[in-house]
């Protein structure tokens, strides 16, 4: 398989252009994965435009590619979003990485009331800025021709506003409701994970009076890291994406 790299500014390019990777995606390309001269690499700009093409030069700041084949994937038109909750550690982290691999379309950081971890001030900008790093890199190991989005931090109150527009499916070990029975109705998923010490009562309530589903991945209970990755692969599924 083709080596993948992200540029954004490729959308407008054809066939028999030559597009330049720089700055860190370059180092990445000549130092860390070792392009060759004629090796042929993929490049996406992240938002759908897809580019097939052969290195013509390298360097460790600079590595051209001419580009032979051109195509533009659609974006999904039944989306799955991520609500993962902060957790303590790398766990959310770990879940979002996952996430992005398995096929979700938007990342939402969520500060839980049992959240320990927390986005105050400027640690909200930095944080989301993490998660959109660790987003990108996992879009690229995926070969996905579209990068997920991470949002702002959101409360619970704002994440009942989703509930408005999209199907909420809230991870709940304790109710009766089985995710593998969920099918597809046109509208966006939204996946709500809780963090390590579950989602609180009051938070639970909150988002069912919103119109959000319980539901329950199986017998077991899994950590945050796990829960949400897990709960993608059964409804890419159930959607018919894989």
């Amino acid at each position: 398989m083709a080596l993948h790299f992200i540029v954004p500014d490729c959308t407008d390019a054809a066939v028999g252009d030559v597009i330049a990777l720089t700055g860190t995606e370059a180092k990445h390309a000549s130092t860390v994965r070792r392009v060759r001269l004629g090796e042929t690499i993929t490049l996406g700009d992240g938002t759908g435009t897809w580019l097939e093409g052969a290195v013509e030069d390298v360097s460790a700041s600079r590595v051209t590619v001419r580009i032979g084949a051109r195509s533009v994937q659609e974006r999904p038109s039944s989306r799955i979003v991520l609500v993962q909750a902060l957790a303590k550690g790398d766990r959310d982290e770990l879940a979002i990485q996952a996430a992005c691999e398995l096929g979700a379309d938007e990342i939402v950081p969520w500060q839980a009331a049992r959240s320990v971890s927390r986005w105050d001030g400027p640690k909200a900008a930095k944080g989301r800025e993490r998660w959109a790093s660790i987003v990108r890199e996992a879009a690229k190991q995926a070969h996905r021709a579209w990068v997920p989005s991470v949002a702002p931090v959101e409360s619970t109150a704002q994440l009942a506003k989703r509930a408005e527009d999209a199907r909420m499916l809230v991870l709940d070990p304790w109710t009766e409701t089985r995710l593998t029975g969920i099918r597809s109705d046109g509208r966006d998923i939204v996946l709500v994970v809780g963090p390590e010490g579950g989602i609180a009562s009051e938070e639970l309530e909150r988002l069912e009076e919103a119109g959000a589903e319980r539901v329950r991945l199986g017998d077991t209970v899994l950590r945050t890291s796990t829960a949400g990755p897990a709960a993608i692969a059964v409804l890419s599924g159930a959607i018919g994406r894989w």
